[in-house]
C-alpha cells in the first residue's frame, strides 16, 4: 500500500507531498482497516456513560432487513441515514448501541423457502408438514449473512454484527409481545377492521411493502370483464350500463355510483337488437360500445350524474326477490388493462335478503 496517500507531517511540521492521483477506494479501505485495528467503533460506545437510569442513552431503532436476499443500492442508500444519526448523537455525548438484526418473518421469508423446495402452494406446505417448511425458512432466511456484512462493513457503516438479532429468536418475539401488552393496558391499542390486499396463491394478508416485492406476489394482467345493462324502474325500455372487473359481485351489488359532475349521454340505437331503448353511458366511454350499439345511433342528450342520481332500478338477478325484468349482459368479453382479480364464474345463489330497490348514488 502506498506510503503517501494520506498527508503526514515530516519533522519540521510540515505536511508532506501528497500523490497527484491517489485512489479513493485505497484511501476508504485505509481507514477501514485502520478502525478495525484500534477498535474505533466500540470505543466510540464504551467512552460515553449510560448516565443515571440510562438517561444518556439514545435507543436507535432499524428496521432489519432479510438475508435470504444479495443486498442492493436501496439499502446502500438508507443504510447511510442510519449510520449519520447514531454518529451524531455520539458526537453530542450520547451512548448509541448499535446492533444489527435480521428480520426472519413475513412474506419474502415464506417465498423464498418454497422456491427453494419447489413448491407453489399452501397445500403443498401443509402436505410436507409446518415443522420442516419452517426449519427450511430457518435455513434460507440466513443465506446471506456474511454477504451483508461485508456489503455494510465496506459502506463504513457502525454496527455491531456479533451480537445480532433475529426476529425469530424467542427472546425477540417475548418482548415485542411485552410492548404490545403495555400498550393495550394503557388503552393505546384498540380492536377494528380494515382492508387489505389479499394473496390467494400464499392464502394470506399482504402490507403495502409486500406488494411491491416481485411479480410473484403482484403483477398487473388482463382479465375478462362485463358490462352489465340495468333496466329503469321510472323510465319504459330506458337502461343505465356499468362496467366492472368483478361480475361475481353484481348479484349482491345494491347501487350504481356515478360522479356528480362527470359527463353522461343518453344515446338511442336506431337499428339491430337495441334500436328504440335508450342506455346511460359515461360520455368519455361511449365510443367503446359501438360495436353493440351499432354505427348507427342517436345521442339524445347530455347530462351529469347528478341528474342520474335517486332514480331506482331493478335489480340484476329480480328472480330472486320477485321482481322483473332481469339484465341485458351487453359485452361480457371485454378486457381489463389495470390490475384485476382473477375472474371466476358468478355465483349460483343470491342471499334471501336481497329484497331492496336498488338506487343510483353519486360520489
Amino acid at each position: 500500500m502506498s506510503e503517501n496517500v494520506y498527508p503526514k507531517a515530516n519533522e519540521g511540521g510540515e505536511t508532506a507531498h501528497v500523490a497527484p492521483n491517489p485512489s479513493f477506494p485505497q484511501m476508504e479501505e485505509t481507514v477501514l482497516n485502520y478502525w478495525d485495528k484500534d477498535d474505533t467503533f466500540q470505543k466510540s460506545v464504551e467512552r460515553n456513560p449510560s448516565g443515571d437510569h440510562s438517561q444518556n442513552e439514545f435507543v436507535f431503532f432499524d428496521g432489519p432487513p432479510f438475508a435470504n436476499g444479495l443486498p442492493h443500492y436501496g439499502h446502500l442508500l438508507t443504510g447511510y441515514a442510519k449510520d449519520v444519526i447514531p454518529r451524531y448523537q455520539t458526537m453530542k455525548g450520547r451512548k448509541v448501541n448499535r446492533v444489527f438484526g435480521w428480520d426472519t418473518h413475513g412474506l419474502p421469508a415464506e417465498l423464498e423457502a418454497q422456491k427453494e423446495l419447489g413448491i407453489d402452494s399452501v397445500d403443498q406446505i401443509e402436505k410436507m408438514g409446518i415443522d420442516k417448511f419452517n426449519d427450511a425458512c430457518r435455513a434460507s432466511v440466513l443465506k446471506y449473512t456474511h454477504e451483508w456484512q461485508d456489503y455494510v462493513h465496506r459502506q463504513a457503516r457502525w454496527v455491531d454484527f456479533e451480537h445480532g438479532y433475529k426476529t425469530l429468536n424467542i427472546p425477540y418475539m417475548e418482548s415485542v409481545m411485552w410492548a404490545f401488552k403495555q400498550l393495550y393496558d394503557k388503552g393505546l391499542a384498540y380492536q377494528g377492521y380494515r382492508v387489505l390486499p389479499y394473496c390467494p396463491k400464499d392464502q394470506t394478508p399482504l402490507s403495502a411493502h409486500e406488494l411491491r416485492m416481485d411479480a410473484d406476489v403482484y403483477q398487473d394482467r388482463q382479465d375478462t370483464t362485463v358490462s352489465v345493462a340495468v333496466k329503469m324502474r321510472d323510465e319504459e325500455d330506458a337502461y343505465a350500463v356499468f362496467w366492472t372487473t368483478t361480475p361475481w359481485t353484481v348479484p349482491t351489488n345494491f347501487a350504481i355510483v356515478v360522479g356528480a359532475d362527470i359527463d353522461y349521454v343518453e344515446v338511442r340505437p336506431t337499428e339491430g337488437k337495441f334500436a328504440g331503448k335508450k342506455f346511460y353511458f359515461g360520455k368519455p366511454l361511449l365510443e367503446h360500445y359501438t360495436k353493440e350499439l351499432g354505427e348507427n345511433y342517436e345521442v339524445v342528450r347530455e347530462l351529469k350524474g347528478s341528474e342520474l342520481a335517486g332514480r331506482r332500478y331493478y335489480p340484476v338477478f329480480p328472480y330472486f326477490a320477485g321482481r322483473r325484468p332481469r339484465p341485458k349482459v351487453m359485452c361480457p368479453a371485454r378486457t381489463a388493462t389495470r390490475s384485476s382479480p382473477p375472474t371466476t364464474s358468478t355465483p349460483s345463489k343470491v342471499p334471501a335478503w336481497f329484497t331492496r330497490l336498488p338506487t343510483v348514488r353519486t360520489i
